[in-house]
């Protein structure tokens, strides 16, 4: 990403896409080889296992809604924050603090992501807080 537009896009891209429970276009964004690890849950590795976790959290609930508060790119390194909200399919919602750290991998407009981290106590999803 040369421009801060261009790193303000792929965010907007990025997060839109996951916003949409599209999980084919979320895969789209990774490498082949990607890992992705959600919370404290165990690390994924490649597309195909991404897909499946990918889309089994999104068919467990209504939807999702991601506030960027922050996103910044040091090297090949990107990193966001914000609050997510999602809607559970009882229509209660809750929203959450998070972090998301990617390890990127090329400079172009919409680098891949190798690795994917998201820093999130998920729990209150689950528990009604």
């Amino acid at each position: 990403m040369n421009s801060s537009h261009d790193l303000a896009a792929h965010v907007n891209d990025l997060f839109a896409t996951i916003d949409r429970k599209d999980t084919d276009g979320f895969v789209g964004f990774l490498a082949d080889d990607a890992v992705v690890r959600f919370g404290s849950g165990p690390s994924v590795e490649g597309r195909n296992g991404i897909r499946e976790m990918i889309g089994g959290f999104f068919d467990g609930i209504q939807a999702v809604t991601h506030d960027i508060a922050f996103a910044g790119r040091i090297d090949d390194r990107l990193v966001c924050e914000g609050t997510v909200t999602y809607t559970r399919h009882d229509d209660s919602k809750v929203t959450l603090p998070f972090a998301n750290v990617m390890d990127l991998d090329g400079n172009g407009a919409r680098p891949s992501i190798r690795h994917y981290k998201v820093y999130i106590d998920i729990a209150p999803l689950y528990t009604g807080g």
